[in-house]
């Protein structure tokens, strides 16, 4: 079985924000005017990120390229802030995405922040880690989502993703060249 990221409007009694996961379970995301009503991009990079890491600069800045060349029909990045790794995500959700959006420009969704290792990991963490074989040690891990749900790639931060972006770019060729044989 897979993993499908789905949308829906109200995640929390109350809460007029929606939820993005696995199987309805996520954390809502941020308030964020660049949040599309759903996520229809079938090839997604899911990123577990932190403000005051020495990883931050180079990957958020190679994220939001990404995601400016690739998205948002065919890919995009699904940021979660983790505060598990050296305590390096110490703010709250709203100074999270203050800061991602005022300093890199970000346009990819943020979410609220998670555990993403132990018992208390967020549930996309848990089927991230299991299907892949590969649990976050710090900021920065970036797994590679295809349409069909399926865990292709699994990176930790020393790997940038300059590096990975023939890959990506690979996943998302096919998808379109698919998509084209489809009509």
């Amino acid at each position: 079985m897979g993993f499908q990221w789905v949308y829906c409007k109200g995640g929390h009694e109350g809460d007029e924000r929606g939820r993005l996961g696995p199987n309805l379970n996520a954390h809502p995301p941020l308030h964020s005017p660049t949040l599309p009503q759903d996520v229809s991009a079938p090839v997604s990079l899911v990123v577990n990120v932190a403000s005051a890491c020495g990883f931050t600069d180079g990957h958020y800045r190679g994220l939001q390229q990404l995601q400016r060349d690739l998205g948002p029909r065919h890919f995009t990045v699904l940021a979660f802030p983790c505060n598990q790794f050296g305590q390096q995500e110490p703010d709250g959700d709203r100074e999270i995405e203050s800061f991602a959006r005022r300093t890199y420009g970000v346009s990819f969704p943020m979410f609220s922040k998670v555990a993403v290792t132990g018992t208390g990991a967020h549930p996309a963490f848990k089927y991230l880690t299991q299907t892949s074989g590969k649990e976050p040690t710090w900021n920065f891990w970036k797994y590679l989502v295809a349409p069909d749900g399926k865990v292709v790639g699994a990176w930790d931060p020393t790997v940038s993703v300059e590096d990975i972006r023939p890959q990506i770019t690979a996943l998302v060729r096919k998808l379109i060249l698919k998509k084209r044989e489809d009509l």
